[in-house]
């Protein structure tokens, strides 16, 4: 966005002769040929040279959970996919749905996900800088005032610093926040869409029906990828403050229903979380004065990564939030003095109070008022701010753009002046362009090396350790892969082990170490991981399905066979279950029983090759003198 000009500013600026305004029709800038392709390809070149390194990489943290997984890849796995909560990681169906067609182009290979990664992030800085070309377009802000070349300037400019930023690193390089890329897409060419359609009307034609159907199909598209996108209609009318200085009725009325979606989205998206994915329990008890906290300082902790993108990490520490603490409040009230100055200096200029009112309804969902799963670790993420950044890349472009403006005329004016002072196209450049192509460079360089700790897992733990090296999250994900390389088992439980000594409340990593212990056959030791993950929280079915197929392990059939049943009735979809359940039916000599188990957790999950080999073993013990018939899934 471009600071609203002055008076002075609204002079038409002329052309080397003096002669043609370079805002006139008959100025050649705007229509030279090939411009927008030149554009485009230049926003997807740059974009793809500071990405390179990503493309090699593989797959991190839970980008396998995103990937089609084996039960989904057929036709009747896509219905699923629309009509199941539980089928996908999140149910996000249009995200999900890309990654199933993807899967059938590439399959498991990580660099087709990475490319098509990269793609998105250059195809949004493309739709956002034709978003920008349109907004300075507008009569009424005074924007008219700059010249063509510059609008256009300003938009690449500002497409070029989103592409390149590294904050934007960890949605593009990381596979799982496709949910970002693909939704910002859809964001994007939802508020073209609906920028067109409102510029119907009083000396424009009629609003037209089909032009709103079409942006409201897109919005739909993108709340179906990722909910955070509800934001788009009040970014919608923030624009148009911006460009008209007032709201009516007129610029409301047609966003009531996008209000009204956006806010069915989150609310599921908020009970998905707590309901499936985990974003309940004391972690989460948050009074209002400490989400107020939180949300203060991820603001201004947010504006300082775009304006000094230093010590960026995948897994920043985890603040110690504390009502009690009075410094604690210089957070809140330093983003309501920065709201409230930008409020006073509007008359001046509109353009930093929407750029901020963009960033930070944008990052509204995920300030702190709504709990999200990954405040178990943090308060905040960069992919959180991947949409949100767009409003403040925007005012630093506008703000480049003025002061080219503002060069200009000093070059305009030393050139009426008798003697001229020697001001020529050389220092233009200097003050002005190659300032903006240095930062562009600087900026791209940052995110070549940001993408280079997403090579693999271990580099990539260990990345996130370097720099926070408290990171009980960073330390347990470590030890689930080191857990399966060769020789590195005692790694994996001291890792377990320093996760539990920072946070010793994690029900998941006393089941991961509990599991470790099994493997190294430690079982007394890992029974009673097994048994504080169970009472730290009951409802994680995996620790209470290893706590029984561990007691039946260790000949303590009656109380595992308690806990094996209880569990198939209340997840009767758990299909390890079951097949723990039939083993130990097993050995208490309870066979057609067993087998009935076995039998079961192959129909929830067919491709369960354990479970077939069991049943196989279960059925040959059961052939002599036995009416069980030797049949089933397991032959």
């Amino acid at each position: 966005m471009s600071a609203a000009p002055t008076a002075r500013s609204r002079a038409k600026i002329q052309s080397g002769g003096g002669q043609i305004p370079r805002d006139s029709p008959g100025a050649k800038p705007n229509n030279v040929p090939g411009r927008g392709f030149f554009l485009w390809a230049l926003i997807f070149g740059v974009t793809l040279a500071a990405y390179w390194p990503a493309l090699g990489a593989g797959f991190v943290w839970d980008d396998r959970g995103f990937v089609t997984p084996p039960q989904l890849r057929s036709w009747a796995g896509l219905a699923r996919i629309w009509t199941d909560i539980r089928a996908t990681e999140q149910y996000y169906p249009v995200l999900h749905s890309a990654f199933w067609v993807e899967h059938r182009l590439w399959g498991g290979a990580a660099v087709g996900y990475h490319l098509v990664d990269v793609l998105l992030h250059a195809a949004s800085a493309c739709l956002f800088a034709l978003i920008l070309q349109k907004l300075l377009e507008a009569e009424r802000t005074g924007v008219k005032a700059l010249a063509g070349a510059t609008r256009i300037a300003i938009a690449w400019f500002g497409a070029l610093l989103f592409a390149l930023h590294p904050v934007c690193a960890e949605s593009v390089a990381w596979i799982a926040e496709q949910k970002n890329t693909l939704s910002t897409v859809f964001y994007l060419l939802a508020a073209l869409a609906y920028l067109r359609f409102e510029r119907g009307g009083p000396g424009s034609g009629p609003r037209s029906l089909g032009g709103y159907l079409l942006a409201t199909g897109l919005f739909t598209l993108a709340l179906l990828s990722k909910t955070v996108t509800a934001t788009l209609p009040a970014a919608l009318l923030v624009a148009l403050w911006w460009r008209r200085g007032r709201l009516g009725w007129r610029d409301v009325t047609p966003l009531i229903p996008w209000f009204a979606l956006g806010a069915a989205g989150g609310l599921f998206s908020g009970w998905v979380e707590r309901t499936y994915i985990g974003a309940t329990g004391p972690d989460f008890q948050l009074t209002f004065a400490a989400r107020c906290l939180i949300a203060g300082r991820a603001i201004l902790f947010y504006l300082g990564k775009l304006l000094w993108p230093a010590d960026l990490i995948f897994i920043y520490p985890r603040w110690q939030i504390d009502p009690a603490v009075g410094w604690q409040y210089l957070y809140p009230l330093g983003a309501v003095a920065l709201i409230a100055s930008l409020w006073l200096l509007r008359r001046r200029t509109r353009a930093p109070l929407a750029a901020v009112l963009f960033f930070a309804g944008s990052l509204f969902p995920t300030l702190g008022f709504f709990n999200v799963y990954a405040f178990l670790f943090s308060y905040v993420a960069d992919h959180w701010q991947y949409l949100a950044s767009l409003g403040i890349v925007a005012l630093a472009a506008g703000g480049w753009g003025c002061w080219v403006e503002r060069v200009g005329r000093l070059k305009t004016e030393d050139r009426s002046s008798d003697p001229p002072s020697g001001f020529g196209l050389r220092q233009f450049a200097f003050r002005t362009h190659l300032p903006a192509a240095a930062l562009l460079v600087v900026l791209g360089v940052l995110t070549w090396r940001q993408c280079g700790m997403y090579r693999d897992v271990e580099t990539f733990y260990e990345t996130i350790l370097q720099k926070n090296p408290s990171c009980w999250m960073a330390h347990n994900n470590l030890a689930l892969y080191l857990v399966n390389q060769p020789g590195q088992r005692a790694s994996a439980i001291a890792h377990y082990e320093e996760a539990l000594s920072i946070k010793p409340d994690s029900a998941e990593t006393h089941n991961n170490l509990g599991v470790a212990l099994v493997d190294s056959g430690r079982t007394a030791e890992a029974i009673g991981q097994f048994e504080k993950a169970v009472r730290l929280r009951p409802s994680l079915a995996e620790a209470e399905d290893n706590l029984g197929s561990s007691l039946a392990s260790s000949g303590q059939l009656e109380e595992a066979l308690q806990i094996l049943e209880r569990l198939v009735r209340s997840r009767p979809d758990f299909a390890e279950a079951h097949n723990n359940l039939g083993l130990a039916l097993a050995q208490s000599g309870r066979l057609p029983e067993a087998a009935e188990q076995c039998r079961e957790a192959l129909r929830i999950d067919p491709e369960f090759i354990q479970a077939r080999r069991n049943l196989d073993v279960i059925m040959l013990a059961l052939e002599p003198g036995q009416s069980e018939p030797n049949t089933g899934p397991g032959k």
